[in-house]
């Protein structure tokens, strides 16, 4: 779809990283945003910043891992400006201890990741894909995955990240066998420079205490430090957000704002498959 002045973009986990740079972007040509986070501070700060540029925004605090909130963040959306073109969910979490093995990983951390990286997307998709049908204008979904969503690892972000990436891919094709003005991209971005390994700072107590990294085995609590510093000298987010505005511009299903060595898993994964060879361990990138 063509992006242009006036039409509306919903973005949540929109208060910092790759969903604030996002927001920027597309105030940049004049859409109009709604802004949604779970943290009403930061969420605060985004709007007053957003709009002392001039954009004209609106902030709907949610939690993506409630449908009742992210029913009332459409239904905000929609009376504030009667249509959404572009529904982004963005919102994301993780722990620090990424490499825990399988069978170590608290159930804890399995259901809230669930929640918030699974159910988030499929609340959002259940909530404004019908309306933005109904509307009759071109739309576009963008879901946020990760290249782990693409690879592999047992730890439960990489698990509902490649279930964001397969029910992506079957909305797009439900889009377009219904023959849908709207369609649907999956965002797997690489490294990139944000909070996402300080997550736990919104982990509800419902969901357990906070990871102990000084309580896991040592070998995980240095890949744990590797990572942090990996992502401290990742991509900056204002370029996976022009990559999202490129992709829906285009109608690009995959946006993959990736380090090469990353996009070089990927290809190995696929080949693997296409060959029916078992998984290749890749040796590390960090």
């Amino acid at each position: 779809m063509r992006l242009m002045p006036g039409q509306v973009a919903v973005i949540t986990g929109a208060a910092s990283g790759i969903g604030l740079a996002m927001a920027h972007q597309f105030a940049q040509h004049g859409l109009k945003l709604v802004l949604s986070d779970i943290e009403s501070a930061s969420l605060q700060k985004a709007l007053a910043e957003l709009t002392d540029l001039g954009a004209t925004a609106i902030a709907v605090q949610a939690d993506v891992s409630s449908e009742t909130q992210v029913k009332a963040l459409a239904d905000a959306a929609y009376s504030a400006y009667g249509a959404v073109h572009v529904l982004c969910n963005n919102a994301g979490v993780a722990t620090p201890a990424l490499r825990t093995l399988a069978w170590e990983t608290p159930l804890s951390d399995w259901e809230w990741i669930h929640r918030v990286n699974l159910l988030g997307v499929l609340y959002g998709v259940r909530e404004f894909v019908p309306r933005m049908l109904a509307g009759g204008a071109p739309g576009h979904v963008v879901n946020t995955a990760s290249v782990a969503g693409l690879v592999t690892g047992s730890n439960p972000y990489f698990v509902y990240k490649h279930a964001v990436s397969c029910f992506t891919e079957g909305l797009y094709k439900d889009l377009r066998a219904v023959g849908a003005h709207v369609s649907a991209s999956v965002l797997c971005p690489g490294l990139i420079r944000t909070r996402i390994m300080e997550a736990e700072r919104n982990r509800p107590v419902a969901f357990g205490p906070s990871t102990d990294l000084t309580a896991l085995a040592h070998d995980v609590q240095t890949l744990a430090a590797k990572f942090k510093t990996a992502l401290d000298h990742g991509f900056e987010p204002a370029h996976v957000a022009a990559a999202v505005f490129d992709g829906i511009q285009h109608d690009h299903y995959y946006i993959i704002p990736a380090q090469p060595a990353l996009l070089e898993f990927i290809d190995v994964r696929m080949q693997d498959i296409q060959h029916r060879r078992n998984p290749t361990i890749p040796a590390p990138v960090i």
